[in-house]
Protein backbone atom coordinates (compact mmCIF):
# COMPACT_ATOMS: atom_id res chain seq x y z
CA UNK A 1 0.00 0.00 0.00
CA UNK A 2 1.38 3.38 -0.94
CA UNK A 3 -1.02 5.49 1.10
CA UNK A 4 -3.77 5.33 3.68
CA UNK A 5 -2.34 3.05 6.39
CA UNK A 6 -1.19 5.03 9.41
CA UNK A 7 2.49 4.61 10.34
CA UNK A 8 2.72 3.51 13.96
CA UNK A 9 5.26 2.47 16.52
CA UNK A 10 4.95 -0.74 18.53
CA UNK A 11 2.78 1.15 21.02
CA UNK A 12 0.37 2.36 18.35
CA UNK A 13 1.49 6.01 18.33
CA UNK A 14 2.51 7.66 15.06
CA UNK A 15 6.15 6.99 14.20
CA UNK A 16 8.48 9.90 14.92
CA UNK A 17 10.61 9.20 11.85
CA UNK A 18 8.86 9.21 8.47
CA UNK A 19 9.38 6.02 6.51
CA UNK A 20 9.16 7.77 3.15
CA UNK A 21 10.27 11.35 2.49
CA UNK A 22 9.88 12.99 -0.92
CA UNK A 23 11.44 16.28 -1.96
CA UNK A 24 10.70 18.71 -4.77
CA UNK A 25 14.20 20.07 -5.28
CA UNK A 26 13.46 23.63 -6.35
CA UNK A 27 15.64 26.73 -6.59
CA UNK A 28 18.80 25.66 -8.42
CA UNK A 29 18.42 28.38 -11.06
CA UNK A 30 17.73 31.15 -8.57
CA UNK A 31 20.67 30.02 -6.44
CA UNK A 32 22.98 30.30 -9.45
CA UNK A 33 21.54 33.63 -10.59
CA UNK A 34 22.05 35.17 -7.16
CA UNK A 35 25.74 34.29 -7.45
CA UNK A 36 26.19 35.38 -11.06
CA UNK A 37 26.68 31.77 -12.15
CA UNK A 38 25.19 29.80 -15.05
CA UNK A 39 22.16 27.63 -14.28
CA UNK A 40 24.30 24.53 -14.79
CA UNK A 41 26.31 25.52 -11.70
CA UNK A 42 23.09 25.56 -9.72
CA UNK A 43 22.23 22.07 -10.87
CA UNK A 44 25.70 20.82 -9.89
CA UNK A 45 25.31 22.40 -6.45
CA UNK A 46 21.89 20.79 -6.23
CA UNK A 47 23.42 17.37 -6.89
CA UNK A 48 25.78 17.91 -3.97
CA UNK A 49 22.82 18.84 -1.79
CA UNK A 50 21.15 15.58 -2.80
CA UNK A 51 24.19 13.63 -1.58
CA UNK A 52 24.12 15.38 1.80
CA UNK A 53 20.38 14.89 2.23
CA UNK A 54 20.56 11.21 1.27
CA UNK A 55 23.27 10.67 3.87
CA UNK A 56 21.28 12.47 6.57
CA UNK A 57 18.10 10.59 5.69
CA UNK A 58 19.88 7.25 6.01
CA UNK A 59 21.38 8.23 9.36
CA UNK A 60 17.94 9.27 10.63
CA UNK A 61 16.38 5.92 9.72
CA UNK A 62 14.29 7.03 6.74
CA UNK A 63 13.46 3.96 4.66
CA UNK A 64 12.93 5.72 1.33
CA UNK A 65 13.95 9.10 -0.06
CA UNK A 66 12.29 10.18 -3.31
CA UNK A 67 13.75 13.10 -5.27
CA UNK A 68 11.94 14.94 -8.07
CA UNK A 69 14.82 15.26 -10.52
CA UNK A 70 13.13 15.79 -13.91
CA UNK A 71 9.43 16.25 -14.53
CA UNK A 72 7.58 15.41 -17.73
CA UNK A 73 7.09 19.18 -18.12
CA UNK A 74 10.83 19.90 -17.94
CA UNK A 75 11.17 19.00 -21.63
CA UNK A 76 9.86 22.52 -22.28
CA UNK A 77 13.08 24.00 -20.95
CA UNK A 78 15.86 25.22 -23.27
CA UNK A 79 17.76 22.45 -25.05
CA UNK A 80 21.04 23.48 -23.40
CA UNK A 81 19.60 23.16 -19.91
CA UNK A 82 18.18 19.73 -20.73
CA UNK A 83 21.62 18.74 -22.02
CA UNK A 84 23.22 20.02 -18.81
CA UNK A 85 20.77 18.05 -16.68
CA UNK A 86 21.32 14.90 -18.74
CA UNK A 87 25.08 15.28 -18.43
CA UNK A 88 24.74 15.72 -14.69
CA UNK A 89 22.67 12.56 -14.49
CA UNK A 90 25.39 10.65 -16.32
CA UNK A 91 28.05 12.06 -14.00
CA UNK A 92 26.05 11.36 -10.85
CA UNK A 93 25.42 7.71 -11.76
CA UNK A 94 29.05 7.13 -12.70
CA UNK A 95 30.33 8.74 -9.50
CA UNK A 96 27.76 7.56 -6.99
CA UNK A 97 26.75 4.08 -8.08
CA UNK A 98 29.53 2.28 -6.24
CA UNK A 99 28.85 4.22 -3.06
CA UNK A 100 25.11 3.57 -3.24
CA UNK A 101 25.73 -0.14 -3.69
CA UNK A 102 28.36 -0.31 -0.94
CA UNK A 103 26.01 1.46 1.48
CA UNK A 104 23.16 -0.94 0.76
CA UNK A 105 20.97 1.61 -1.02
CA UNK A 106 18.56 0.44 -3.70
CA UNK A 107 18.01 2.76 -6.65
CA UNK A 108 14.49 2.96 -8.06
CA UNK A 109 13.17 5.09 -10.92
CA UNK A 110 9.74 6.67 -11.09
CA UNK A 111 8.49 7.76 -14.50
CA UNK A 112 9.75 6.83 -17.96
CA UNK A 113 13.53 7.26 -18.10
CA UNK A 114 13.59 5.66 -21.56
CA UNK A 115 12.69 9.07 -22.97
CA UNK A 116 16.28 10.13 -22.34
CA UNK A 117 19.17 9.36 -24.68
CA UNK A 118 19.83 5.66 -25.12
CA UNK A 119 23.15 5.65 -23.27
CA UNK A 120 21.61 7.43 -20.27
CA UNK A 121 18.64 5.05 -20.17
CA UNK A 122 21.03 2.09 -20.31
CA UNK A 123 23.16 3.50 -17.48
CA UNK A 124 20.05 3.94 -15.36
CA UNK A 125 18.92 0.37 -16.07
CA UNK A 126 22.31 -1.01 -15.07
CA UNK A 127 22.33 1.03 -11.86
CA UNK A 128 18.85 -0.19 -10.93
CA UNK A 129 19.83 -3.77 -11.67
CA UNK A 130 23.07 -3.59 -9.68
CA UNK A 131 21.37 -2.25 -6.54
CA UNK A 132 18.15 -4.25 -6.79
CA UNK A 133 18.96 -6.58 -3.87
CA UNK A 134 19.98 -3.80 -1.47
CA UNK A 135 17.70 -3.42 1.53
CA UNK A 136 19.12 -0.76 3.87
CA UNK A 137 17.34 2.11 2.13
CA UNK A 138 15.73 3.07 -1.18
CA UNK A 139 16.61 6.14 -3.22
CA UNK A 140 13.82 6.77 -5.71
CA UNK A 141 14.54 9.25 -8.50
CA UNK A 142 11.63 10.71 -10.46
CA UNK A 143 12.78 11.07 -14.09
CA UNK A 144 10.43 12.22 -16.83
CA UNK A 145 7.75 11.81 -14.19
CA UNK A 146 4.27 13.33 -13.95
CA UNK A 147 1.72 12.50 -11.28
CA UNK A 148 -1.31 12.80 -13.54
CA UNK A 149 0.09 10.50 -16.20
CA UNK A 150 1.08 8.00 -13.51
CA UNK A 151 -2.50 7.90 -12.24
CA UNK A 152 -3.84 7.47 -15.79
CA UNK A 153 -1.44 4.58 -16.44
CA UNK A 154 -2.39 2.96 -13.14
CA UNK A 155 -6.11 3.35 -13.82
CA UNK A 156 -5.72 1.76 -17.24
CA UNK A 157 -3.80 -1.14 -15.74
CA UNK A 158 -6.44 -1.60 -13.06
CA UNK A 159 -9.23 -1.53 -15.66
CA UNK A 160 -7.39 -4.07 -17.82
CA UNK A 161 -7.15 -6.35 -14.79
CA UNK A 162 -10.88 -5.96 -14.16
CA UNK A 163 -10.53 -4.11 -10.86
CA UNK A 164 -11.09 -0.39 -10.52
CA UNK A 165 -10.69 0.48 -6.86
CA UNK A 166 -8.08 2.23 -4.75
CA UNK A 167 -6.12 -0.92 -3.97
CA UNK A 168 -5.91 -1.92 -7.63
CA UNK A 169 -4.72 1.54 -8.66
CA UNK A 170 -2.13 1.64 -5.88
CA UNK A 171 -0.74 -1.71 -7.00
CA UNK A 172 -0.17 -0.22 -10.46
CA UNK A 173 1.54 2.98 -9.35
CA UNK A 174 5.28 3.48 -9.81
CA UNK A 175 5.55 3.56 -6.01
CA UNK A 176 3.73 0.27 -5.39
CA UNK A 177 6.74 -1.31 -3.66
CA UNK A 178 7.62 1.76 -1.56
CA UNK A 179 6.44 2.67 1.94
CA UNK A 180 3.51 5.10 2.14
CA UNK A 181 4.55 8.71 1.62
CA UNK A 182 4.76 10.35 5.04
CA UNK A 183 6.45 13.69 4.37
CA UNK A 184 6.68 15.80 1.22
CA UNK A 185 9.05 18.78 1.24
CA UNK A 186 9.34 21.57 -1.31
CA UNK A 187 12.21 24.02 -1.20
CA UNK A 188 12.61 27.60 -2.49
CA UNK A 189 9.44 29.16 -1.07
CA UNK A 190 7.00 27.80 -3.67
CA UNK A 191 3.76 26.31 -2.34
CA UNK A 192 2.55 23.80 -4.93
CA UNK A 193 3.02 20.13 -5.79
CA UNK A 194 3.84 20.64 -9.48
CA UNK A 195 2.33 17.33 -10.57
CA UNK A 196 4.46 15.32 -8.12
CA UNK A 197 3.14 12.23 -6.30
CA UNK A 198 -0.43 13.51 -6.45
CA UNK A 199 -2.04 10.22 -5.39
CA UNK A 200 0.60 9.40 -2.80
CA UNK A 201 0.40 12.83 -1.15
CA UNK A 202 -3.26 12.43 -0.20
CA UNK A 203 -2.44 11.98 3.50
CA UNK A 204 1.22 13.00 3.53
CA UNK A 205 2.45 15.83 5.71
CA UNK A 206 3.50 18.80 3.56
CA UNK A 207 6.36 21.13 4.40
CA UNK A 208 7.28 24.19 2.34
CA UNK A 209 10.56 25.91 3.15
CA UNK A 210 12.15 29.08 1.77
CA UNK A 211 15.63 27.55 1.44
CA UNK A 212 16.87 27.17 -2.13
CA UNK A 213 17.67 23.55 -2.88
CA UNK A 214 21.50 23.87 -3.12
CA UNK A 215 21.47 25.28 0.43
CA UNK A 216 19.25 22.50 1.79
CA UNK A 217 21.70 20.28 3.68
CA UNK A 218 21.69 17.58 6.31
CA UNK A 219 20.82 20.05 9.07
CA UNK A 220 17.87 21.31 7.02
CA UNK A 221 16.57 17.78 6.60
CA UNK A 222 16.96 17.06 10.29
CA UNK A 223 14.95 20.22 11.03
CA UNK A 224 12.24 18.99 8.64
CA UNK A 225 12.16 15.60 10.37
CA UNK A 226 11.86 17.31 13.75
CA UNK A 227 8.93 19.35 12.43
CA UNK A 228 7.30 16.13 11.23
CA UNK A 229 7.79 14.47 14.61
CA UNK A 230 5.84 17.28 16.30
CA UNK A 231 2.78 16.81 14.09
CA UNK A 232 -0.25 14.70 14.93
CA UNK A 233 -1.56 12.70 12.00
CA UNK A 234 -5.27 11.88 12.20
CA UNK A 235 -6.06 10.54 8.71
CA UNK A 236 -9.54 12.05 8.87
CA UNK A 237 -10.20 10.83 12.41
CA UNK A 238 -10.29 12.69 15.71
Amino acid sequence: MTSGAQPASAGGAPASVPRHVAIIMDGNGRWAKARGLPRAAGHRAGAEAARAVLRAAGEAGVQCLTLYAFSSENWRRPAQEIADLTGLLRFYIQRELSNLHKEGIRLKILGDHNAFEADVAKMVDKAVEKTAANRRMTLAIALNYGGRSEIVRAARAAAAAGEIDEEAIERALDTSDLPPLDLLIRTSGEHRLSNFLLWQAAYAELLFVDTLWPDFDGDALRAALADYARRERRYGGL
